[in-house]
């Protein structure tokens, strides 16, 4: 079997509520979704979600390839952007090429991606997280109530800028989540939004009132030192790593032991995890991956690390056009029994609708714009809507 093209298109992601972060928020709730999908000659293909930048650069070396030799590929395609480096959005490609070949073996061999990969059990314990920064009081505790019916018993807040307000918040989660356990496990994500000194006065003052399972990115990615003095200020654990590129990057983190809990980005693709979880499980250390939105692939790795934690499960819908084989039940995924990573395209459906793209916006809740909705440089709220 060789690989012989790709093809692109693009759904979106109705969230049914406003998301994001302390960087900013999307009002409308709807966000796009670059879908590959890998051709072979046998007719066979695979899916991969997530970037499809630069897609043209790194093809050329899967060209003509056996798609089952999935290791070595993903090797192939960060060398043919050595030079040009593979950060960013070049890396989002690579991790959409590398799940598309590994929805591939599991279809050629015929098996689910996770008995594929050696897992035991089909169920992937996960924690809720909202995307929740712009949601009121009353939006909070009806999400996380939501998620409360589906078993889970943890839940992260996007916060960071108002410490009464995340204090507030952070009850409400709990109380939310209360009916399943009698101390539920309450993350805080600041996004990299402080310093040193900031996180730790912060921190501190939550702990006064209530137990944090993990602070999760409050310093920028590439201060390990900063991480290290944190963990060793606060009883949270420290959570990081999602942002970071490439395996080389978490050198200096582990290095400098800057980090508790080992996280990586789910849409950075399956081999990618799996050689940071084997590196964290080196280290005595558990991995959590973050952001499955629709990167299913590495709910499917994640269920065969013997070092997994807990995965982000941030929404019990899917974007339109796709049927995922899961279940979100007892807090967590169980996985489907479909070969491959269990992801299916209604390309039709997809096509048709590309006459109503209004979802298709540049901005993201990462980007700051210059015309902000809402700002206040008091350092109470500096939420930036993006319209």
């Amino acid at each position: 079997m060789k690989i012989t093209g790709y093809r692109c298109l693009r759904t979106f992601r109705d969230w049914g509520r406003p998301i994001g972060d302390v960087n900013g928020f999307l009002k409308n709730g709807v966000t796009d979704v670059p879908i590959v999908i890998l051709e072979t000659d046998e007719g066979i293909e695979g899916i991969g979600m997530g970037s499809d930048q630069n897609l043209d650069q790194l093809f050329p070396a899967l060209e003509g390839e056996d798609p089952r030799a999935v290791a070595a590929l993903y090797d192939r395609m960060l060398a043919r952007v050595f030079k040009a480096g593979h950060n960013g959005a070049t890396f989002g490609a690579i991790g959409a090429l590398d799940m598309a070949l590994w929805d591939l073996k599991a279809k050629i061999a015929g098996e689910p991606l996770w008995r594929l990969l050696g897992a035991r059990d089909r169920f992937v314990e996960g924690y809720a997280s909202g995307l929740d920064i712009a949601l009121d009081d009353e939006q909070l505790a009806e999400f996380y109530s939501v998620m409360a019916d589906r078993g889970f018993t943890s839940g992260k807040l996007k916060g960071g800028l108002d410490l009464d307000a995340d204090l507030r918040r952070l009850r409400i989660v709990r109380d939310a989540l209360k009916r399943n356990t009698p101390k539920p496990a309450l993350m805080l994500d600041a996004n990299e939004s402080w310093n040193l000194k900031q996180a730790v006065r912060y921190v501190s003052d939550i702990e006064r009132e209530m137990d944090l399972t993990w602070i999760e990115e409050p310093l920028r990615r590439w201060d390990a030192p900063g991480h290290a003095r944190l963990s060793n200020s606060i009883r949270a654990a420290v959570a990081t790593g999602e942002n970071l590129s490439g395996l080389e990057q978490f050198r200096p983190l582990l290095d400098a032991n800057g980090v508790d809990v080992v996280q990586v980005g789910c849409t950075w693709g399956v081999t990618h995890f799996l050689r940071v979880a084997a590196v964290a499980h080196s280290r005595d250390l558990p991995i959590s991956p973050v952001g499955l939105t629709t990167n299913q692939a590495v709910a499917h790795a994640a269920a065969s690390a013997p070092n997994h934690l807990s995965i982000e499960v941030q929404d019990l819908g899917s974007p339109f056009g796709l049927t995922i084989d899961q279940e979100i039940v007892d807090g967590g995924i169980v996985l489907g029994d479909t070969p491959g990573h269990g992801v299916s395209v209604d390309e039709g459906a997809i096509e048709r609708n590309q006459t109503s793209a209004s979802w298709l916006l540049a901005e993201g809740p990462h980007v700051r714009p210059a015309r902000a909705g809402l700002r206040l440089v008091t350092g109470v709220d500096r939420r930036e809507e993006v319209r």
